[in-house]
């Protein structure tokens, strides 16, 4: 098998980089989260130009037809540059619409989402549920033609900017439907906020909101995939930060003196480097049999719980040794690594943080089989 990326997608990757680092750095991130969305309309413009925007879907449905592997070099290079785009929001509600929407509903949504004219976000997550969420309070109800959602919804990851969301809801005869409600329609109410990362969501009420049934009944199955494929982003974004924490940690310790010496001089200090970059390439690894596995066909909860347990204590133990050699400066608002590890925080805590994962694969310990090794 081969693990690295071929030409075209060096050339995707590198394309991803040079756009994000011309459109980015500590100061222009933070003035840019500061404003309303939170994020740039230019960079994402520039998204769809480039065809990022377009990348997950078929062809067919106004995409470029790429892969899990070209997902995973974007989302690495959204991680390191620490975007704050609503890219994450076009992989989960976009790939339910095509995972679940029937040809219509495709051809209406998926080309407007590639040309970047139409937002999405995906409402799921409901106040006091906790992952792996098995239970939807939001209802649906049948009404003439039509239906009609009510229910909360919170936090919904850039809930607050999406033009159309894609809305889970429990079904009259049982089961979880899946549902398209324009985000300005009566009946739909809407709180922002920021989020610690610097990110947006949202909390969002829906009171009798007219809605459109996306694809046929219960849809329990298409959400669990797609968890593990936004679970499988979520590692590749994550790498791309810790990449990058790791670069200004070790940068640091390079210009920063004490008694006249670089950092870097310490012994001590250069094997915790040195453990942060063993814990990084660990990630890394898992991240990597997570996208592999997804583009061999499998979408198994078990393996995404997997990388994500991973990724979640490399993303510890890499963000609290950075803020340590940092010192004070690591703290502040106006240097970078805070942010980042703020941003690794988040992601760890999303869809399941590394306590949740372990209790996961803990309860399925007695599903394998034992192996005796004889002396």
């Amino acid at each position: 098998m081969d693990f690295e990326l071929n030409d075209e997608q060096v050339m995707l990757r590198d394309t991803t980089r040079e756009l994000l680092s011309r459109s980015y750095d500590a100061e222009k991130r933070n003035a840019v989260t500061a404003t309303e969305p939170g994020w740039s309309r230019d960079v994402w413009k520039s998204f769809a130009e480039i065809g990022l925007l377009g990348l997950p879907f078929a062809e067919e449905d106004g995409g470029m037809g790429a892969g899990p592997v070209e997902t995973m070099a974007v989302m690495n290079e959204i991680g390191r540059a620490l975007a704050p785009e609503p890219y994450l929001a076009v992989l989960v509600a976009g790939g339910l619409i095509a995972d679940a929407g029937s040809a219509d509903q495709r051809s209406r949504f998926l080309p407007r989402v590639a040309e970047g004219t139409v937002l999405l976000a995906f409402a799921h997550d409901e106040p006091g549920s906790r992952w792996p969420a098995t239970a939807v309070s939001t209802t649906a109800t049948a009404r003439g033609d039509g239906w009609v959602l009510t229910g909360r919804k919170n936090p919904v990851l850039h809930g607050d900017c999406a033009d159309t969301l894609v809305v889970s809801a429990t079904l009259p005869g049982g089961g979880v439907g899946l549902f398209l409600v324009d985000a300005a329609a009566d009946g739909v109410t809407r709180r922002g906020y920021a989020t610690h990362d610097g990110l947006r969501g949202a909390q969002i009420e829906f009171v009798d909101a007219a809605a459109e049934q996306l694809g046929d009944g219960d849809v329990t199955a298409a959400i669990a995939a797609s968890e593990v494929r936004v679970q499988a982003a979520l590692c590749a974004e994550a790498v791309g930060a810790m990449a990058e924490t790791l670069r200004l940690t070790t940068e640091y310790l390079k210009q920063r003196k004490q008694f006249g010496v670089p950092l870097a001089k310490f012994q001590t200090l250069t094997q915790r480097a040195a453990d942060m970059y063993v814990s990084l390439e660990l990630a890394s690894s898992m991240s990597l049999y997570a996208t592999m596995s997804l583009a061999d066909g499998v979408k198994d909860p078990t393996i995404a719980s997997r990388a994500k347990l991973q990724i979640g204590r490399a993303s510890r133990h890499i963000g609290q040794e950075a803020i340590q050699m940092h010192g004070g400066i690591g703290m502040t608002a106006e240097y970078p690594v805070g942010h980042y590890v703020s941003r690794l925080v988040a992601i760890e805590h999303t869809l399941g943080s590394a306590d949740d994962h372990l209790r996961v694969l803990a309860g399925t310990v007695a599903d394998h089989e034992m192996v005796n090794v004889s002396e």
